[in-house]
């Protein structure tokens, strides 16, 4: 089981690094499919000769095979146009940000969805279940901004509990976790759900009551623990669909993290930080979903057969 389990790293650990140089190439080649002459773009008078300046600094006139190699040997991903310092440096001060961000949503997240989809289940066919179900489709169905700006409305402006935006303290990061935790939340609720009215109609489930186990026994002992599997794959791809997609979140709240500064990248057409942004969100990503395939690994026997 051993040689098993270090057999199946290895082809993860392959498989994810092959992804990543796929990944890489995929990033540099969209970024210049933007249409126009990023140099051009950039200046706010372009003369020729500005135009030329940058070109060759950015190594636009280079061609693409050299352009990337010369990425790829910076090492820091890059000069940013609009700061003057390297890619790296800058995405060092941010990323800490959309880390905390993200882990902060997907604890909300994990903890409502898996309540409300436990709750669901137990009085399936009730009342409670179409509560709870109503909750989780407005979940899904509310856009992040206008609940951000809802949220903002009420709670910082009306009532004056949390800031309104920026990063500090604990209370900077309700309002952004809770409005981020909306859409995974509800997914998890769904799926917590599905998998647990599944498993309340198993043989053992049955056993275990015929033996005098109560209620909350069932549910939480027996039938969560043999649910996991895919409450924890839907919490993995939530989690990355998190530290990708909070650039709404961020933007609406003044959160310094990756989404702000890809934002504020795209805005003013700073293609060297669009371009390493976008890599180590991805990179991020794929360590997530390598993560979560090595816990499906470990929870479901079945894989390892």
């Amino acid at each position: 089981m051993v040689l098993g389990m270090r057999a199946f790293l290895w082809r993860r650990l392959g498989a994810l690094l092959v992804a990543l140089g796929v990944a890489s190439v995929a990033v540099f080649l969209l970024v210049r499919l933007v249409p126009g002459d990023p140099a051009r773009l950039l200046l706010k008078n372009p003369t020729p000769e500005k135009v030329a300046e940058l070109r060759a600094r950015l190594a636009l006139d280079r061609p693409l095979a050299v352009q990337y190699w010369l990425w790829l040997k910076s090492g820091n991903l890059g000069e940013s146009v609009v700061s003057g310092r390297p890619v790296s440096a800058d995405l060092a001060r941010t990323w800490p940000a959309t880390v905390e961000l993200a882990v902060a949503a997907m604890v909300v997240a994990t903890l409502g969805g898996v309540w409300l989809g436990i709750f669901a289940a137990r009085h399936a066919g009730r009342w409670p279940d179409v509560v709870a179900s109503a909750v989780g489709l407005v979940g899904l169905s509310v856009p992040v901004f206008w609940l951000g700006l809802l949220a903002m409305l009420l709670f910082a402006l009306q009532l004056g509990w949390f800031p309104a935006g920026d990063r500090g303290t604990w209370r900077h990061l309700v309002l952004p976790a809770c409005v981020l935790a909306t859409i995974p939340g509800a997914f998890i609720m769904r799926v917590t759900r599905a998998a647990v009215l599944e498993t309340l109609g198993k043989d053992f489930i049955r056993t275990a009551r015929a033996k005098g186990a109560g209620e909350r026994s069932v549910l939480y002992r027996h039938a969560l623990r043999a649910a996991l599997v895919p409450v924890v794959t839907m919490i993995g791809v939530e989690f990355a669909y998190l530290l990708g997609g909070a650039v709404l979140t961020e933007t609406v709240f003044a959160w310094p993290g990756i989404g702000r500064y890809i934002a504020t990248a795209v805005l003013s057409r700073d293609y060297p930080a669009i371009q390493g942004a976008l890599l180590v969100l991805v990179a991020m990503v794929m360590l997530v979903n390598f993560l979560v395939d090595v816990l499906q690994h470990v929870l479901d026997p079945r894989l390892r057969v």
